[in-house]
């Protein structure tokens, strides 16, 4: 089913929007929270939430794609839970690793105007993104935002573990230098 109709589904309230859904994009979603998680009943859970989220989103939205649309829903759901399993230990989890090494290139100071910025940077990024080759981009996004573990993507693209570890390092140099182009101080 396209994702026109599926979104269709969701406006006239027919629950089988839900299990259209799910048939299409529940592996992939079940992916994004697991590569967080590590954790096949939260993942479920994150999952399950995402349909209800979905449900609650549509109407009024109407994406045009549902694809990125479940994706950004799920990954906020489980980073978000385990946010709350990790509140206490702050060990050296993958998503922490992640964020850290991002951290070299975008850190910024919590203030009254963090969210303006916030958006503004994710603009900038996102222009970022473009200038890459498809396949930088696709291993920078699977890193930063999907959180895929190092040795996945290596495997997905084959390539070395070491390959793609220093082929993430030379991408956050250049975002780091964008960036500084663009007028942040990183």
């Amino acid at each position: 089913m396209e994702d026109a109709e599926i979104v269709d589904l969701y406006w006239e309230r027919d629950e089988r929007a839900i299990s259209e859904s799910d048939a299409k994009y529940g592996v992939y979603c079940y992916t994004v929270a697991n590569n967080i998680l590590w954790n096949q009943e939260d993942s479920k859970e994150c999952l399950n939430d995402t349909w209800v989220k979905a449900w609650n989103a549509i109407p009024p939205q109407r994406p045009l794609a549902l694809k990125p649309f479940f994706a950004k829903i799920i990954r906020n759901l489980a980073l978000n839970r385990y946010h709350m399993q990790n509140a206490q230990k702050r060990g050296g989890n993958m998503v922490l690793i992640a964020m850290e090494e991002l951290n070299e290139c975008v850190s910024s100071k919590e203030d009254v105007e963090s969210a303006y910025f916030a958006k503004v940077l994710q603009k900038d990024v996102n222009l970022f993104l473009h200038t890459l080759p498809e396949r930088d981009c696709d291993i920078f996004l699977r890193r930063y935002f999907f959180l895929e573990n190092t040795a996945e993507i290596a495997r997905r693209y084959g390539m070395r573990d070491s390959n793609v570890l220093v082929k993430l390092s030379r991408l956050r140099k250049k975002l780091k230098k964008y960036l500084r182009k663009e007028g942040y101080s990183v």
